[in-house]
Order: structure tokens, then sequence, then C-alpha cells
């Protein structure tokens, strides 16, 4: 199971994963917390879908995730308490470059959820479900995102709470999740990225960002890490996953480029931290190589 804050985000962390898990017969269920009714509109002839227009965003970006979904082969997709419960509360840009919660943070966004009433929404899709393993956000939402903050810590709780069987009994059996995990991304993944970006003659992808320098909070030390799952056969699947995501992400720029220099492995390698549960066997470089890795 995956707990995601927007349509979109599921498929650039961990749409590989995802494709991998449903091709070897694993059930993948994907929770998404809000519709993304704030995020920028990239397709001119869409900008009308935005917040701050027609305010229909959120509707489209339904479409846009079942699409990616069929592409990942992902069958079970569902917003948290029902498409709209909950509306993306939107972020802006803090000076120290991450993002944070706006000034004016509208009723009936994400961030303003009352945590124990979506946390028990969370609670009655993990009892129906039952999964092992469960994937969302570290603590800071990977880049401070309000939205991620919440996923995170509505997941954080739910997972907890239905673990106990006096909790809300009328919302199913108790089920203990074995296994936690937090998204993540590779420092020295990123590093050598850039680096291939510099040599390729590209210096506008991700400026201001030195490959030898400080990365941002979203890249984890690599001694951090805890597992990877190297799912390069599906990396076409999540390129087209992200296509379907169309007015959320531009797959024409230079930053794709990096796929022809570094290989599928770009888009097909995903990197996790485990936060609850004990760690199963390991590659060389002390990475579990699979999520179910130690279970039986």
């Amino acid at each position: 199971m995956l707990v995601h804050a927007h349509p979109d985000d599921e498929t650039i962390g961990q749409g590989a994963t995802m494709a991998g898990y449903v091709a070897r017969g694993t059930q993948v269920t994907l929770v998404t917390c809000t519709l993304g009714e704030e995020g920028e509109v990239l397709v001119p002839e869409l900008e009308h879908l935005a917040s701050d227009r027609d305010d229909t965003l959120g509707q489209h970006r339904i479409t846009e995730l079942a699409n990616a979904m069929k592409e990942l082969g992902v069958t079970d997709h569902r917003f948290l308490g029902g498409p709209g419960r909950y509306r993306d509360s939107g972020m802006v840009w803090h000076e120290q470059g991450h993002a944070t919660v706006g000034e004016d943070v509208k009723e009936g966004t994400f961030w303003r959820a009352d945590l124990l009433e979506a946390a028990a929404l969370l609670v009655e899709i993990i009892r129906e479900v039952r999964p092992q393993v469960l994937v969302t956000y570290d603590e800071f939402g990977g880049y401070g995102h309000p939205d991620h903050i919440q996923a995170h810590r509505v997941a954080t709780y739910g997972t907890a709470l239905a673990a106990v069987a006096s909790f809300r009994p009328d919302l199913g059996p108790a089920w203990d999740v074995t296994k936690v995990y937090w998204s993540a991304m590779s420092a020295n993944r990123m590093r050598e990225g850039l680096r291939a970006l510099r040599a390729a003659g590209d210096l506008t992808s991700f400026e201001g960002m030195d490959p030898e320098g400080p990365l941002p909070a979203f890249m984890v030390s690599d001694d951090l890490l805890s597992a990877v799952v190297e799912a390069d056969d599906f990396a076409e699947a999540k390129i087209r996953a992200m296509r379907a995501h169309a007015t959320q992400i531009a797959v024409d720029g230079p930053f794709f480029a990096l796929s022809d220099n570094l290989g599928n492995r770009v888009w097909g390698t995903e990197f996790f931290r485990l936060a609850k549960g004990r760690k199963g066997p390991t590659n060389a470089d002390g990475l579990e190589t699979d999520l179910f890795a130690g279970l039986s």
C-alpha cells in the first residue's frame, strides 16, 4: 500500500516499483489524499482548469491518475475518504528553498484536516486490504509540502491505530502492517545525474544545484537508505504514467535526457528508508532489494 498526497506523486516516487510488483502478482493499493487542485497547470490549453480560474483541475486529475494507473497496472487506487474529501492545501516556497505552508490555507484542505478523523479513514482501508508493507513520505514530506507532511502523519497514525484491536472495531479486525518505508532519493545517484547533465552540456536543469555541493533535503545520504528496488524493466511504463499526468509533468525537457545519459536506471531504480519493521537480507551495499525482504 502506498499513501500519497496528490495524483502524480506516486508515479514520480514509486512508479517503477508499483509496476514491478503488479507484474509479479503482488496486490498494490494506492491511497491518494487530495485531488491536487492547487497544482500548476503546465499545458497552456488547459490553464483555465487552475484553482484561480475555473477551479476544475482536481476533477481533471482524477482522470490523469486513472490513466497513469492503467500504465502501471494498478487496479486498486482510491482517494482518502472519497474524491474531494480533502482539498489540496497548496504551498509557498520558503526563503531556504523548501516548500512550506502558505499564510492563507483554505477550509477543507488536507493540512487542516482533523488528524484522528483522517487516520480513521485510512485505518478502514488498511484493515480491509491488510497490507504487509506501506510506503509514504518522511516527516518532512520530502521537500516540505504541507500535504506531504500531513500524509506522513496520517499514514503513521493510521498504521498504529489499525493494529489496536480496541480502536474502532466497527472499521474491521485489527491489522498490524509489518513494514513501513519512507520514500527517498539517493544523494549519490543525484550527483551522478547532475554530473551527466553537465557533461552533456545542460547547464539549465537543476540550475544552482552543485553536484559537488550541498543538496536539497529530499536527497538522502546513502548511508541512511535501507532498500533499493531496481525495476529497470518497468522504467518505460513509469515514463508513460508520468506522461499521463500531463498537467503536472513535462516530459520533453532536458531533464528527461537523463534517461539517455544514464539509462533506464534513472527512472527504474527507486530508494526507500525503513521506518517500521525488521530489515531483511541485503545486497553488497547493505540495501534490501525487495520491500518484502524477510517476510514469509
